[in-house]
């Protein structure tokens, strides 16, 4: 009875750190690609970090539009459908959203 270790609870992996606000890149990126997916009508697969929304998809100022307001929603930060047209890629919104994120911070 005296190996009990405090430190590994099953139930609370991360120790009380908030999962979603710690590790801004990979999950960012995760809600945009699963955003942009679900106005586009396709899988998160099929949206990586060298997407070209336009060329790719033929995306359209509506769409645009719909995309940054549900990012909006997503995570808290104000991008409007100007910002996001001057990414190139998906890679380059997240970039953009990082910034955004961080100097919210």
């Amino acid at each position: 009875m005296t190996h009990t270790t405090p430190t590994e609870t099953p139930t609370t992996p991360s120790a009380g750190v908030p999962a979603p606000a710690d590790p801004p890149g990979a999950d960012l990126a995760t809600v945009v690609r699963e955003t942009v997916a679900e106005v586009l009508g396709t899988t998160p697969d099929a949206i990586v970090a060298s997407t070209d929304l336009r060329a790719e998809y033929g995306i359209d100022s509506l769409e645009l539009m719909a995309i940054g307001a549900q990012l909006e929603r997503a995570l808290n930060v104000q991008i409007s459908a100007e910002d996001l047209m001057g990414a190139d890629t998906v890679g380059q919104a997240v970039e953009l959203l990082a910034q955004r994120k961080a100097g919210q911070a």
